[in-house]
């Protein structure tokens, strides 16, 4: 399992990326700690799975702030048992105020977790799927300001087409664009972050 930001107090670095500061410090721990580090692992992708696509519509930071939220009423992330949830299980949720208690989310998380089974059947784990769509290695951008970061790009849009193709919901080019930055199938830090240069040594490395 994966452990949440920690709460101590975190200050930003000279050249932080822009939309990481004051907010909180657990939404700039996460920029420092996690947003952009290539991920492998399936359970750690199918946790930002279900979060990106709760955020639809609202902030990230609001999503943040429900992560532990999410983790307990979704048995922390486990794929396998949110996929036999049923509707009592959607009964219960729709009265929990530490997630999004929105049905069509609640119940899309529920679908989504079964995609993702049968996606792990068909291609050996969720991250032989999702990272083939950048032929294994991230793709390494090199913005010199924020604003200059797209929303979407071809390959969100391929990946979004094809995720619905199996069956996925909330899953539209601008949240899965916002998944592949989370999980480091892009890297866009701006380059003057010191995280950009990091998170490029980690995507080399895969390249090896």
């Amino acid at each position: 399992m994966r452990s949440s930001p920690p709460e101590s107090r975190h200050e930003p670095h000279p050249g932080t990326c822009p939309w990481a500061l004051g907010v909180n410090d657990a939404y700039l721990a996460y920029h420092d700690e996690e947003w952009g580090v290539p991920v492998r692992d399936d359970a750690v992708l199918f946790e930002f799975l279900v979060l990106e696509t709760a955020q639809a519509g609202l902030s990230w930071a609001t999503i943040l702030n429900k992560r532990a939220g999410y983790r307990r009423a979704f048995a922390d992330f486990d794929a396998l048992r949110i996929a036999g949830f049923d509707d009592d299980d959607v009964a219960r949720l729709r009265e929990d105020a530490g997630i999004v208690r929105n049905r069509a989310k609640i119940e899309s998380t529920i679908g989504n977790a079964r995609a993702f089974l049968e996606v792990q059947a068909t291609m050996g784990s969720f991250a032989n799927y999702v990272w083939d769509f950048v032929d294994g290695r991230p793709v390494q951008n090199a913005w010199r300001i924020q604003s200059d970061c797209p929303a979407t790009s071809p390959l969100s849009d391929a990946f979004s087409k094809d995720l619905k193709r199996r069956g996925f919901k909330f899953v539209g080019s601008t949240t899965m664009y916002a998944f592949m930055q989370a999980v480091g199938m892009v890297n866009d830090h701006v380059v003057d972050c010191p995280r950009y240069a990091v998170c490029a040594e980690m995507g080399e490395a895969l390249r090896t």
